[in-house]
């Protein structure tokens, strides 16, 4: 196996640091500190062409493979941008973007996507439910149909860009009776729709700059032309999405941890006890192998399941459990060491390494904890 990148690649990967560092990263901590959403990043993204970095041309996207457009995402993180903004940013273009342009409609494709992949408008997924986290199969929103609409009941939560989302994809069950995932169906709803509305954001440890709201639906009317996908299909078409979550929504998270080792080595040069560099203590140096260790482990795993993804391979449940479980599970020790290198300013707001330990939290959590890849992984083998 080839484990090089082209030239093409890592010019690319440069240039997306570059445009990060000048364009959104001397906003992030503000951001961050105050909870709010970098409207302009997001806008700058977009004219950037990171939202659609993947899609057709044809649609407004770059007709990139999914290993570059998993490395734009590491180099975003690499530059420093936080992960607030990098969640947002997967959920709006892998979880919404892309399961449209996938399974939607042409009329639907048209629509929605080219909007969402300039960053004109903003999307978001609805599919977690206060009883159904895990077990999505277990939802309880409705969706009946009702002549040439369906009206949708129930609520979402920790939906990411739900407050601020001007579409939303969401999930419902069509059918009462019979099998639990089959019955689930896929639906665009639109902000302003009768019936639809979000809540206040959460207020979260980390990712702070990621909106995240619960989502309601009160005799919501959607046409009949809003279902995407065939009626009964969600539940594939959102465990397809799983991938995603687990390859290109965590690249942006593994470049931050090798910015992560860049200021910790710095810091651990610069940083004088006992007369020298703490960088010459043996529980220094263990820890700055440790976290580099974790990176390149994490890397490979990452980039294997992109490169299945680029290969044809359209299910790849096995290698996104691993890469997922790992990430989240062993990415705590490296950014608590993260934390400790620095020592008391570590624990300061104005070094980011607090605020990578902070985001860095959500691994283990969000897109399916690790107890549930545990779970994926026993089963397939």
């Amino acid at each position: 196996m080839d484990f090089a990148f082209t030239d093409e690649q890592l010019m690319f990967k440069e240039q997306v640091i570059r445009f990060a560092k000048k364009e959104i990263v001397p906003r992030c901590q503000e951001h961050d500190f105050r909870g709010e959403f970098d409207f302009q990043s997001f806008r700058a993204m977009g004219e950037f062409g990171l939202l659609g970095l993947h899609f057709p041309e044809e649609y407004g996207g770059g007709g990139a493979d999914v290993v570059t457009t998993v490395l734009a995402g590491e180099a975003l993180g690499e530059a420093g941008v936080d992960g607030g903004l990098t969640l947002a940013y997967g959920a709006h273009t892998f979880l919404c973007a892309d399961t449209i342009f996938v399974h939607g409609a042409e009329e639907q494709k048209k629509r929605y996507v080219p909007k969402l992949l300039s960053g004109q408008w903003i999307g978001c997924m609805g599919l977690t439910e206060p009883d159904a986290g895990s077990d999505v199969a277990g939802m309880k929103t409705r969706a009946t149909r009702q002549g040439d609409e369906w009206v949708l009941n129930g609520s979402k939560i920790f939906i990411t860009n739900g407050p601020i989302a001007d579409v939303c994809l969401v999930y419902a069950r069509t059918e009462a009776e019979g099998d639990r995932h089959a019955g689930v169906s896929a639906f665009i709803v639109e902000k302003g729709a009768p019936g639809f509305t979000a809540g206040k954001p959460l207020n979260k440890l980390g990712v702070r700059t990621s909106h995240t709201s619960e989502l309601f639906f009160e005799d919501c009317r959607v046409p009949a032309s809003a279902m995407c996908g065939p009626e009964g299909a969600g539940f594939l078409m959102s465990m397809q999405t799983v991938e995603w979550d687990r390859s290109a929504l965590l690249a942006p998270f593994l470049g931050g941890m090798t910015n992560l080792i860049q200021r910790c080595v710095k810091y651990a040069k610069e940083r004088q006890q006992f007369g020298r560099p703490i960088a010459q203590f043996q529980a220094i140096k263990h820890k700055l192998a440790d976290m580099r260790l974790f990176v390149d482990a994490a890397r490979g795993l990452v980039y294997r399941i992109a490169w299945c993804k680029d290969q044809g391979r359209p299910l790849n449940h096995l290698e996104a459990a691993v890469a997922k479980l790992f990430i989240g599970d062993w990415s705590l020790k490296p950014t608590n060491d993260g934390v400790m290198i620095h020592g008391g300013y570590g624990f300061c707001h104005e070094y980011d390494v607090e605020r990578i330990f902070r985001d860095c939290r959500l691994a283990p959590i969000g897109g399916g904890t690790s107890e549930i890849q545990k779970m994926i992984i026993s089963k397939m083998i």
